[in-house]
């Protein structure tokens, strides 16, 4: 395999992956050129955030092909077409054969987040002191347990839950996991005894993931479009962003129970303030843990 990196213009890249696709690279992929500089662009949308711009102002476009010949042959014809003098040609290099399944594997270990409560990829063993485990693999939803905001919210679960639901001690009762990505946070609260779990999202890859991954974990979650759930619930969990979580401050407050409690995260340390203001009208929010630059806010009914 070779690989072809070139750099162009916000106006070009479309143009020139479309070209790329057709000179029959193996794969075409697009990254911010500017990453992990002051120039960075997050192109991601929030709700409460203008809507984000379609590309990068610069743009590192990479393409794989089966071999040099077909990458310079690609290139050649590239630097025929017009549009191509706003591009810069990066390098062309040979790219290792590798073992991707394996690579990939090897990322992704069981990750501890009680010394009984583990997350762990299906190709591993559980350590033998789990008690309680989430099986969950790498996919296109957000959550593995790898995050210290995921990890900060099972940590919550586990200590308001217990795997019996019939006992009293459990304080999760009707659960809401709002944004529930994988379905990681909905899965666990199930796995510690709560009465009964919707989980939903805007993102209809989130929603399958969080049937699949509930499947797979012997739970019954209920994964729906946000609209979908209604009434109050004991736990109401959201890790999501600082911005979103502060637009939806007044819906979010309006699902939690008298006596429930309300969970949030996906928020950074220097942000506390900024979401303590946007719920002061419905509650007092408070800091109930952090990791690595991360905050877990809680607020009770």
């Amino acid at each position: 395999m070779f690989e072809l990196k070139l750099m162009c213009p916000e106006n070009r890249v479309e143009t020139l992956s479309d070209a790329l696709e057709a000179l029959d690279a193996v794969s075409v992929s697009i990254e911010d050129a500017d990453a992990q500089t002051d120039a960075e662009q997050a192109l991601f949308g929030e709700p409460g955030m203008p809507p984000p711009k379609k590309g990068w102002q610069r743009s590192r476009v990479t393409a794989l092909y089966a071999s040099k010949a077909l990458a310079q042959a690609a290139l050649t014809l590239l630097q025929a077409q017009d549009f191509f003098s706003d591009c810069q040609l990066l390098g062309m290099q040979a790219v290792p054969e590798q073992d991707w399944v394996r690579l990939t594997q090897s990322q992704f270990t069981p990750v501890e987040i009680t010394p009984e409560f583990w997350i762990v990829p299906t190709w591993h063993e559980p350590p033998a002191q789990a008690r309680i485990v989430i099986r969950l693999d790498p996919g296109l939803a957000f959550g593995t347990g790898t995050h210290p905001t995921t990890r900060m919210c099972l940590r919550w679960i586990a200590q308001r839950g217990h795997g019996d639901e019939s006992t009293v001690q459990n304080k999760l009762g009707r659960v809401l996991d709002y944004g529930c990505g994988s379905g990681i946070l909905a899965i666990g609260a199930a796995k510690h005894g709560a009465t009964s779990v919707d989980a939903v999202d805007i993102d209809d890859a989130a929603v399958e993931s969080t049937v699949l991954n509930a499947q797979a974990n012997h739970v019954h979650v209920a994964a729906v479009f946000p609209e979908a759930a209604t009434g109050v619930y004991q736990t109401v969990l959201a890790n999501i962003l600082a911005t979103p979580l502060k637009v939806l401050a007044p819906l979010l407050w309006s699902h939690v129970a008298p006596g429930g409690s309300l969970v949030l995260a996906g928020i950074l340390a220097a942000q506390a303030d900024e979401l303590k203001a946007a719920y002061a009208p419905y509650c007092q929010l408070a800091i109930a843990d952090q990791q690595e630059g991360w905050i877990l806010m809680t607020a009770s009914n």
